[in-house]
């Protein structure tokens, strides 16, 4: 014979149930499941105790279209191959989730595909899409714009003109001019730029910086070559036909990288299909410091991106309503290693 004093399956245990249990109202019951409600201590555990003890899962749905928010954020992301992207997407899902926040992950495969997840995003109640990649042009932008039903549209790691997106990123400008100084005093002369796609709307302002900056204050023009992609391969490529039938006498002295995925690249290959020598024949600056520029292979010199504030300001956006100005800035720091 069943035991009846086991509770009922979890599924039809209500807010009344917990409430019952606990000794409490159903009004505490449901300010217990709110992120930002205000409940005292001891009404909490008694309530948290009491859903335990009954095996009580609030309806987060039913909870969402009560206060009009999910406390759900669709986090649209592209290019995998560059190792960044990982490192980032950790970063922002761990101090998301400890904040409070579920996550939708969509992957975005091509600009025609990004223009769609945006659309799918806007009907799946988030509060707030975050973008992370290069697939976000102005008309992608505009038209999830047009149709959305979240609040805030967010750029992470890149800037964008768009009046009616956040931008979190890293001072570029800033960044590069520190870069280029360094350059110039470690004694190089012949800098080659490896730059990464070009995009109208949620884009980068390395290349355009560096070159302009060398120009002025070092009198050269600096070379450049483009990736399509921020692949290691692909960018093993590129520097492999820019290089490969040149002489020592007229090499670039250093190889400036948009980003770490185009240094790995590079570095592949400069060493081990050219026969060259890092730095000693030619040297090797990248942007982002992942995880691979420490190691013994690259010993990467690298711009360190802030994620840990950049992703601390972001939940701070997401929480507040004021509706104002939240684009923001940060300046991150120079890791000298071995590679120039």
């Amino acid at each position: 014979m069943p035991d009846e004093k086991k509770p009922a399956f979890a599924a039809n245990i209500t807010a009344d149930d917990v409430a019952a249990e606990a000794g409490v109202s159903r009004w505490t019951v449901n300010r217990a499941f709110r992120k930002d409600a205000s409940i005292s201590p001891k009404s909490l555990e008694k309530v948290r105790n009491a859903a335990e003890r009954l095996g009580y899962v609030p309806d987060l749905r039913a909870a969402s279209l009560a206060s009009d928010r999910s406390n759900l954020v669709a986090l649209l992301i592209d290019d995998f191959a560059n190792p960044h992207k990982l490192v980032m997407m950790e970063r922002l899902t761990r101090i998301l989730r400890r904040e409070g926040w579920d996550i939708l992950l969509v992957n975005t495969l091509d600009r025609a595909d990004a223009g769609h997840a945006l659309m799918n995003a806007s009907q799946r109640r988030v509060d707030a899409v975050i973008l992370i990649g290069i697939q976000f042009d102005d008309e992608v932008l505009d038209t999830a714009l047009h149709a959305r039903r979240f609040r805030k549209l967010i750029i992470f790691a890149r800037t964008s003109k768009n009046p009616n997106t956040i931008s979190i990123a890293v001072d570029d400008v800033h960044a590069m001019k520190e870069i280029a100084n360094y350059v110039h005093e470690r004694g190089y002369r012949r800098p080659m730029f490896l730059a990464g796609p070009r995009t109208s709307s949620a884009h980068l302002l390395r290349k355009e910086t560096f070159v302009d900056y060398w120009r002025q204050h070092f009198g050269s023009e600096p070379e450049t070559v483009s990736v399509a992609a921020y692949d290691p391969g692909l960018a093993a490529g590129i520097v492999e036909d820019a290089l490969a039938a040149r002489t020592k006498a007229t090499l670039p002295d250093i190889l400036v990288c948009e980003n770490d995925a185009l240094a790995i690249g590079a570095t592949d290959v400069i060493r081990h299909k050219l026969g060259l020598r890092i730095p000693q024949d030619i040297a090797i600056t990248g942007f982002d410091d992942v995880p691979q520029a420490e190691g013994a292979n690259y010993r990467l010199t690298t711009y360190r991106q802030p994620l840990t504030d950049m992703a601390e300001y972001l939940v701070k956006v997401l929480g507040n309503e004021e509706d104002r100005d939240f684009d923001r800035l940060f300046a991150g720091k120079l890791m000298v290693r071995d590679s120039a």
